[in-house]
């Protein structure tokens, strides 16, 4: 297999899962700590076929890079959260609440993410790529996916080995939306009740030099008897 066909074969391909935490059209830093990234969470039931996908390409990468002891490393990589960009929901917890964040309960999750400058595939309905050269359409695109709604995602599991140690990242490759549901977080507040139709505003002074307008005779007054119309406020 060369080079290039095994890249596309540790792609994995993720159907209908929940979208949290999306930073698709700025790059974001949590906290403003280290090089902000474009990224995201998928969250899914643990019977997903995408979840045993993604752990049958980490282990295939893992027994080819660390050999005999893939084993020993991914197990120190489970037992550390900072190390895995991957786990069960209840381990992401709202720290105010002390409770898993919304959709997280009783289900898993993956963390992605992709380096700020190369923006991920943002794809349409009928199946085509945005331009990112485009950007109006590309962030009008994005702002459709909020947290809670359903995605389609293509993600590619890498193996870290440097000087912060061992660990399993995840790239975010490209995102589509296909469904919305209950969104995350507090529901927005219509406050649109509050307001009236704008009035109009007042005629202004007359420009320098213009000459004098006198004001425009009062309107007769109604018969007596005719019911005056509600002041305004009232109506």
């Amino acid at each position: 297999m060369t080079e290039e066909k095994k890249k596309e074969s540790n792609v994995v391909y993720l159907t209908n899962v929940r979208l949290s935490f999306p930073h698709l059209i700025q790059p974001y830093a949590q906290e403003g700590q280290g090089e902000p990234k474009y990224s995201a969470d998928f969250i899914l039931p643990a019977t997903h076929a995408g979840w045993a996908k993604f752990f049958e390409v980490v282990n295939k990468m893992a027994l080819e890079k660390w050999k005999e002891h893939a084993s020993s490393v991914l197990q120190q990589v489970n037992g550390d959260p900072k190390r895995r960009c991957y786990g069960d929901g209840s381990q992401k917890v709202d720290q105010k609440t002390f409770k898993p964040y919304d959709g997280y309960a009783g289900m898993v999750f993956i963390a992605a993410n992709r380096k700020q400058g190369i923006p991920p595939q943002i794809i349409q309905g009928d199946g085509v790529a945005i331009d990112p050269q485009n950007t109006m359409a590309y962030a009008v695109l994005t702002r459709e996916m909020y947290g809670g709604c359903r995605v389609n995602a293509a993600i590619k599991p890498w193996l870290q080995e440097n000087q912060f140690g061992r660990a399993v990242r995840c790239e975010l490759l490209a995102i589509q939306k296909c469904g919305d549901d209950t969104p995350f977080g507090d529901a927005i507040t219509d406050a649109s009740g509050y307001f009236g139709q704008v009035a109009a505003p007042a005629p202004g002074p007359s420009p320098a030099g213009a000459p004098f307008a006198p004001p425009t005779a009062p309107m007769p007054a109604a018969p007596f008897g005719t019911p005056s119309a509600l002041p305004s406020f009232l109506t």
